[in-house]
């Protein structure tokens, strides 16, 4: 009777295993999720990495990783490959999520981000986690023949309370400058001024 209590209880648990690590396989990371790092080779580089308002995590010998709206297998390569050059073989890394994380995919799958002002399509849009700024530019619409792209504005209230930001356009389009890897959050506007009499 317990030899079938065990078996049952196995074949239970297989199934449940499977729809976890495929929940996982397909879960994009976000802001404020708890990452679990294994490497098998160094133990003393195992720890939790905390996705910082930016998508970003930190890790030893690696330095910033980008992990908002990757999944966990791109940001275990991304890991792996950074860790390389430090042991005579790649070495053999597990990132997961903590079980203080979701695991199943959050619903929406994308943000409500909003722009507003001298733009061809002002409104909502709904963008997938991890765009950055320049992302976005590129793709709402374009510009009104009066926007002033030297003062365009990102508000954003990640951090708790809003926070304002100045962004010149040629800057971001020579790739200096805030906007080239800032990711867009959940509520955040961008506002194109008009462009001032003389300017």
């Amino acid at each position: 009777m317990t030899f079938l209590r065990v078996l049952f209880a196995t074949l239970v648990a297989f199934p449940l295993l499977a729809i976890t690590a495929s929940a996982q396989s397909d879960y994009r990371v976000r802001s404020g999720d708890i990452l679990q790092l294994e490497v098998l080779e160094d133990s003393s580089l195992n720890r939790e990495l905390l996705v910082l308002p930016d998508g970003r995590v930190s890790v030893p010998f690696v330095g910033t990783v980008r992990a908002g709206g990757r999944t966990l297998g791109q940001i275990r390569a991304t890991i792996r490959d950074g860790l390389a050059p430090s042991f005579a073989e790649p070495p053999n890394v597990y990132v997961g999520l903590s079980f203080l994380a979701e695991i199943e995919p959050r619903e929406p799958i994308t943000i409500d981000v909003y722009v507003m002002g001298e733009v061809t399509e002002p409104g909502k849009r709904e963008i997938e986690p991890g765009t950055t700024i320049l992302q976005f530019l590129a793709e709402m619409g374009g510009f009104t023949q009066f926007a002033a792209t030297k003062r365009i504005q990102l508000r954003t209230a990640r951090t708790g309370r809003e926070q304002v930001y100045t962004l010149n356009y040629n800057d971001v389009e020579l790739g200096a400058g805030v906007g080239t890897s800032t990711i867009m959050a959940d509520g955040d506007v961008i506002i194109v001024p008009q462009r001032r009499l003389f300017e």
